[in-house]
C-alpha cells in the first residue's frame, strides 16, 4: 500500500502543483500557524517526560529541559555567527551530557547495536497489493500533500524565493519518490519535515548544499546502527526543551505570514479565526470526530488536515472573485437640457 501510495503521488505530481492557486497568504499564513500549534503539545509532553513516563512532570525532568531551553536562548542572545546556528545543537548535547551526570540516561540500545547494517528491501516478504489498503494509502498521502504545501511555502518565504507551480511539482514528486523508497526498504511512508522551518529559521542556513550533504551524512549513519543508537539516549526532557524552540518557530514564520494579509478585512479574519479554532480543536479533542465513517475520519482526525482545508474553504467562501456584468451608459444620447 505505501509504495502505490508513494508511485500514485508521484504520477500526480503535476496535477497536484496546480493547487497553489488556492493558498493566497490567509491560508498560507494560517496553515503555517497551525502546523506550529498541533506540534505543541507533543513538545511540552516531552518536556514533562513523554507520555508514559513513570517520572511525568517530576522536577528533574523540567529541570534538564528548562535548560536546554535556556542554553538555546541564552546562545542565540550574546552568541553570533558559528555558535547561534548549532544553538539548538549545542543544547541537546549540553543536556544530554547532564542527564548522564543525573543517572537518567540509558545505554542499554548502544551497547547491543551492532557496528554494520545493510538495510534489506522486503524484508517482511514481498509486497502483495489490494485495492481496499492502496486507496486508503493514497486518500492518506493526498491528505499530508497539504501539509507539504504548507512547509514549502513557509520555506520558500525564509528563502525569500516567490515559489512556482513547477517548483511545488518538483516537491510532491520528491515526496512521492521518498514514500516509495519507504515501503521497499520496510518503513513508513516519508513525508516533509516540518520542524524543520523553525530549524531554518534559527540556524540561517538556507543553502540546498547543506541538505544535501547532511542528506548523503544521514545515510551513512544509518549504515552504522551503533550511531543510530546513540542517538536514542537522548533523554525525552532534553528534546522537549529543543522542540519548544523550534515548533515556536514555525508558529512565528506563519505569523509573519499573516502579518502580510489585510487583517482590515472581517472576511480574512473570519478565516484566520474559524481555521485555527477547527484545527487546534481537533489537535487537543482528537475524538471530536470519531462517529464520522473511518474514509472521512482519515481526513478531518488530523488537526493540521482539518485547519487547512477550512482555510482552503472559507477563502473560496468569502473571497472568491464573481464577475458581474455591469450596464453600461452611454452619455452621447443624454439630453442635458433639463439641468438647470
Amino acid at each position: 500500500a505505501i509504495i502505490a501510495g508513494g508511485i500514485f503521488i508521484v504520477l500526480v505530481a503535476s496535477f497536484l502543483g496546480k493547487i497553489i492557486k488556492f493558498f493566497p497568504p490567509v491560508v498560507t499564513g494560517t496553515v503555517v500557524t497551525m502546523i506550529g500549534l498541533s506540534l505543541v503539545p507533543s513538545a511540552v509532553r516531552n518536556m514533562a517526560g513523554g507520555v508514559g513516563s513513570k517520572d511525568f512532570g517530576s522536577l528533574s525532568n523540567l529541570l534538564l529541559s528548562f535548560g536546554v531551553l535556556a542554553l538555546i536562548l541564552i546562545l542565540n542572545r550574546f552568541f553570533s555567527g558559528f555558535l547561534r546556528s548549532l544553538s539548538v545543537l549545542i543544547g541537546i548535547v549540553a543536556g544530554t551530557i547532564a542527564a548522564v551526570l543525573m543517572g537518567k540516561v540509558d545505554f542499554t540500545n548502544f551497547n547491543e547495536a551492532s557496528w554494520l547494517h545493510v538495510p534489506t528491501p522486503f524484508y517482511f516478504g514481498m509486497p502483495t497489493f489490494e485495492i481496499g489498503p492502496i486507496l486508503t494509502m493514497i486518500l492518506v498521502c493526498l491528505v499530508i500533500i497539504i501539509e507539504s504545501t504548507g512547509v514549502f511555502l513557509a520555506l520558500g518565504k525564509l528563502c525569500d524565493r516567490k515559489l512556482t507551480e513547477k517548483d511545488f511539482t518538483k516537491g510532491y514528486r520528491a515526496e512521492g519518490i521518498a514514500i516509495v523508497l519507504g515501503g521497499l526498504f520496510n518503513a513508513f511512508p516519508y513525508n516533509t519535515f516540518a520542524q524543520n522551518v523553525g530549524l531554518v529559521q534559527l540556524s540561517k542556513v538556507k543553502t540546498k548544499n547543506v541538505v544535501v550533504v547532511a542528506g548523503f551524512i544521514l545515510v551513512l549513519l544509518g549504515l552504522v546502527p551503533k550511531i543510530a543508537a546513540f542517538t536514542t539516549i537522548i533523554p525525552t526532557p532534553v528534546l522537549g526543551g529543543a522542540m519548544v524552540v523550534l515548533f515556536g518557530l514555525v508558529i512565528s514564520s506563519g505569523i509573519k505570514m499573516l502579518s502580510a494579509v489585510d487583517l482590515a478585512k472581517q472576511e480574512n479574519l473570519l478565516i484566520i479565526a474559524c481555521s485555527l479554532s477547527l484545527g487546534l480543536g481537533v489537535t487537543v479533542v482528537p475524538d471530536l470526530f470519531a462517529q464520522f465513517p473511518s474514509a472521512l475520519r482519515v481526513i478531518v482526525s488530523d488537526g493540521v488536515i482539518t485547519g487547512s482545508l477550512a482555510a482552503i474553504l472559507l477563502n473560496l467562501f468569502f473571497n472568491a472573485s464573481i464577475e458581474r456584468k455591469v450596464p453600461s451608459v452611454s452619455l452621447e444620447k443624454t439630453d442635458y437640457s433639463e439641468i438647470k
